[in-house]
């Protein structure tokens, strides 16, 4: 398979920060269209195609959140989607294609609409929970083994992820308010730069000097009415 990869890191992607290097997010740049967007979103199309039980998980009661982030979704491309064309039945994307609106399948609906990927956590006791998501560029994780599992879990076992970081994270989900979203990037190096590469969370991430750069955009917003939480993750590979 031909690798899809950008040219480049956004500016602000350029200088590391230390965990969990959180910053205030203008909402206006929330979603991005790069120049691997017709590509990715072909990619993303033959996953959900072919392995759709690989990247999308829903649990019992995570409907009112995935329908609240659709509409929420499409408002904010009818605002500043950039190339995108939207009416009450269809989107049409910048790379021409027209995904059709089903409403009935809204996680699956937003992996043909959007280059992030989008997992949804809402809170459950004194944790926030990953209740439904569309994960097609997964890296160094399967969704099969998170979904439905709270924040401490699934992060095991990352090692820079101690009780202390937990806790800010946890507190960091807990107050990031509607209207004001947070946002932050990682980078590693991989052998591959095939865009899904999930694995057991046994198995440890590539961090030797290898031919890739994989770093993710993450951000993460609060949806208004049902509070819950949107972890967005824009992913970029370049070659080294």
């Amino acid at each position: 398979m031909t690798a899809i990869l950008q040219q480049s890191l956004p500016r602000e992607m350029a200088e590391r920060r230390p965990l969990p290097g959180i910053a205030p997010l203008d909402p206006a740049t929330w979603l991005r269209v790069d120049e691997a967007f017709a590509a990715q979103m072909a990619e993303r199309a033959r996953l959900l195609a072919g392995q759709r039980d690989d990247v999308i998980a829903v649990t019992e009661g995570a409907g009112p959140a995935m329908d609240e982030l659709l509409q929420f979704v499409l408002d904010w491309l009818a605002e500043h989607g950039d190339g995108y064309d939207i009416s009450a039945s269809e989107v049409r994307r910048p790379d021409g294609v027209t995904v059709p609106l089903d409403h009935a399948d809204p996680m699956g609906t937003l992996g043909h609409l959007v280059q992030e990927d989008l997992c949804l956590m809402e809170k459950r006791g004194e944790e926030h929970v990953l209740t439904a998501a569309v994960l097609c560029f997964p890296a160094s994780w399967r969704l099969a083994e998170k979904i439905g599992r709270p924040l401490t879990a699934i992060h095991v076992p990352v090692p820079e992820y101690d009780v202390g970081l937990a806790r800010r994270v946890q507190r960091l989900f807990d107050g990031v308010q509607s209207g004001r979203p947070l946002w932050r990037f990682n980078a590693l190096n991989y052998a591959d730069p095939v865009l899904h590469q999930p694995r057991s969370r046994v198995q440890p991430c590539e961090t030797a000097d290898l031919p890739y750069l994989r770093s993710e955009r993450q951000c993460v917003l609060r949806l208004p009415r049902t509070r819950a939480c949107v972890f967005s993750i824009h992913t970029y590979v370049l070659a080294r």
